[in-house]
């Protein structure tokens, strides 16, 4: 299973991206120029963020030339980034079409082949709610592990912790929405409800050795409230970090996010004393900035990025989110930036298809048209 070589001039522009970075490897630091601490929030659906005129990104103001500009924006890109691959629950739990179990196993176990390190698997909540991860139980006990990997499933509660452990999940992971009225709509709780369920799940995850992550949906904005104001934001991040997760994916759930806005809000997290290590970003690519918001938030230090095969993806309870940000583009751009990922490309496009094929459409992924409209012209097997 493989496909041609890309394009002379692709392999140039990478070459060329990889001499940069190995010119300026050991510079990682985060830049604290990334967005002017003067800016006032702004309003709308996109919640609190720089606005004006003055507001700069990469250091680069309305009187800095574009030599200015392509000499430091990319200086402080990370060596390596995780990408945690969500497809497999996140990606699939919207999905009209429910894929049997033989495929959901072919799925994970072809990312898995093509260098995923990080990958939730699926999603212990009750049936009737997600219909299309009913087979959780399966799926995590006929799943081949490989040594190496670390597999994650997401838990609503006790009883999903107790699930997922029969299971033999090492790792959980645990959702809040910066957004009341999306809490009470998701998960049927309050915010302060959901603490103190998650503290019970945390506590005993933590007792029997298991990792937990948590994510922070509608960081961004919400479908209910519009703005979500920062202080909502860091309410429910710092909560989380207290209960022990060892890691925030912070999520755009309906994808409305900007990179001035991603920049701010992370600062934002920074300066509340959060560390980089903590910080993951998750993009939703609703109106197209996913990959934009991606590059920022690396240029700020973040070493973890979620993605969905494909571009699956979109939540239930948000209504108009679509999917995820690809994980195919997402290490397209970042291989050409030279960002190592330990993922082999040329091995995604044939899982995505298999999966498309399955669920009866095409999916998103911009670098998987390309990729298959190259085979097409050229002759190659896909």
């Amino acid at each position: 299973m493989g496909r041609t070589e890309r394009d002379a001039s692709e392999g140039a522009t990478r070459d060329a991206a990889l001499k940069r970075r190995s010119a300026k490897r050991g510079t990682m630091s985060t830049v604290s120029s990334a967005v002017s601490e003067t800016n006032a929030p702004a309003q709308g659906l996109q919640g609190a963020m720089p606005s004006g005129p003055g507001a700069v990104v990469g250091g680069v103001g309305s009187q800095a030339g574009a030599g200015d500009f392509t000499g430091h924006l990319f200086d402080a890109l990370p060596d390596h980034v995780d990408v945690y691959e969500v497809g497999p629950r996140d990606g699939l739990q919207n999905e009209r079409t429910i894929l049997p179990l033989d495929a959901k196993l072919a799925m994970i176990e072809g990312l898995v082949d093509a260098g995923i390190r990080r990958i939730e698997i699926t999603s212990f909540v009750n049936p009737r709610w997600i219909p299309a991860l009913a087979d959780h139980m399966e799926v995590a006990t006929k799943l081949r592990r490989r040594e190496g990997v670390y597999y994650s499933a997401l838990v609503p509660n006790l009883r999903g912790l107790d699930s997922a452990s029969r299971a033999g999940m090492n790792e959980v992971a645990i959702f809040m929405a910066a957004s009341a009225t999306h809490n009470r709509k998701n998960i049927n709780k309050t915010t302060a409800q959901a603490f103190e369920t998650y503290a019970e799940v945390c506590r005993e995850a933590l007792d029997r050795g298991m990792r937990v992550r948590g994510y922070v949906s509608c960081v961004f904005g919400c479908p209910y409230e519009g703005q979500v104001p920062f202080e909502n934001v860091w309410q429910v991040a710092r909560g989380l970090l207290d209960l022990g997760v060892y890691e925030l994916s912070l999520g755009d759930t309906i994808g409305v996010a900007n990179p001035r806005q991603v920049a701010w809000v992370l600062r934002k997290l920074l300066a509340e004393g959060v560390d980089l290590s903590q910080i993951a970003v998750h993009f939703h690519d609703t109106r197209g900035t996913a990959l934009a918001n991606v590059a920022v938030a690396l240029q700020l230090g973040v070493r973890t990025v979620d993605s969905s095969l494909g571009g699956l993806g979109g939540c239930p309870y948000a209504p108009g989110a679509s999917g995820n940000v690809a994980t195919e583009d997402v290490v397209y751009m970042l291989e050409g930036m030279g960002v190592e990922t330990g993922i082999d490309l040329d091995q995604l496009p044939a899982v995505s298809l298999e999966v498309a094929s399955r669920l009866g459409r095409e999916l998103p992924s911009k670098y998987t048209k390309a990729h298959v409209g190259h085979c097409a012209r050229t002759g190659a097997a896909v």
